[in-house]
């Protein structure tokens, strides 16, 4: 006698919830409270529910539809990215679907069901954080991934080394003759996803360190909601002052203070940003370069050719840093 074929009433059963609530898990999880939903998902893995649109695209053999899960997207670094992948993705005829993230619920809510929603040929997940657990179920399903800003063995990775930016931020400073170098991060600490700024930090650390260097703790500034409670603090210490901005917004923000303030760039007040966003360019922002377009080109065609070559092996790929000189700096 044949094995039954679970339904999704035996999905609800098993989870002791209604069909309505296994429905929204498959298609609004970040509605479902995390202990509902993983009821469900446990349902559905222990039965090995197959919903009807994963059978469908199983019957079509893909549905030429690439997820990207990504932070803040309206963001200028991920809107840079979103742009490289789409240029690829066009050009081979995929839709690109985003999951946009607002928080670490919402992170966990996709990356929890979408493996096993079957609507998707292949995922990039760009700058979120996840466990082992989201690692296996990715795998189980059998779902291609590929990670943008996080590490994880199990798949194909593209990184870059922030503590080496902040390095080279700072190191340029001092090269330029700069003694005194505050640093100033992001406008609020991430409530979930990579949070890059404190590895940014760890380089300017370094090099200070390094160069036998000693400035009072009003110079670092880790999370800064003000520019100009930032100048405002720093200006007493004396110029000429020199600041890295662990991000472009952050330098633009400061840079555009510090005008205000009536004081000269980069005579009294110099500054280097980090990311090389395409304003940068417009405010003539010295900055570190990291190839934000390339990366989102990089990581389609990988996935892409993991579509094509399932068993090709993983690839961990570290995208070059280099200082944009311009006027501030």
């Amino acid at each position: 006698m044949s094995k039954l074929i679970p339904t999704i009433y035996d999905v609800a059963k098993e989870a002791g919830v209604s069909i309505a609530t296994v429905s929204r898990v498959l298609n609004f999880p970040h509605r479902v409270n995390p202990i509902t939903r993983t009821a469900v998902i446990n349902a559905i893995e222990n039965l090995g529910y197959v919903p009807k649109a994963e059978s469908r695209a199983r019957a079509l053999m893909g549905t030429r539809r690439i997820g990207i899960l990504i932070p803040f997207f309206t963001e200028p670094s991920f809107v840079q990215r979103l742009r490289g992948i789409a240029s690829v993705l066009n050009k081979k005829d995929y839709e690109m679907v985003i999951y946009p993230v607002d928080s670490k619920s919402r992170s966990l809510s996709y990356l929890e069901t979408l493996p096993m929603r079957g609507v998707l040929d292949g995922l990039i997940i760009v700058s979120q954080v996840f466990e082992q657990n989201i690692s296996k179920r990715l795998l189980d399903h059998k779902l291609e991934t590929v990670v943008l800003e996080f590490y994880d063995p199990n798949f194909t990775t593209l990184m870059i080394d922030d503590e080496l930016g902040g390095e080279l931020a700072t190191n340029y400073l001092l090269e330029k003759g700069y003694q005194r170098i505050a640093f100033v991060g992001g406008q609020k600490q991430p409530e979930f996803g990579v949070d890059p700024i404190f590895k940014r930090l760890a380089g300017y650390r370094k090099v200070i360190d390094q160069a036998g260097l000693s400035f009072p703790d009003e110079y670092v500034n880790e999370y800064a909601f003000s520019p100009e409670q930032v100048l405002k603090k720093l200006i007493p210490f004396g110029l000429p002052l020199s600041i890295f901005a662990a991000t472009d917004l952050q330098a633009i923000a400061l840079l555009k203070e510090a005008r205000t303030m009536r004081l000269r760039i980069p005579q009294d007040v110099a500054i280097i940003g980090f990311d090389n966003i395409d304003m940068a360019e417009y405010f003539s922002l010295t900055t570190v370069h990291q190839p934000l377009d390339e990366s989102g080109r990089i990581a389609a065609s990988l996935l892409i050719s993991r579509l094509t070559n399932p068993k090709q092996s993983n690839q961990h790929i570290e995208l070059p840093l280099k200082i944009i000189q311009r006027e501030t700096a």
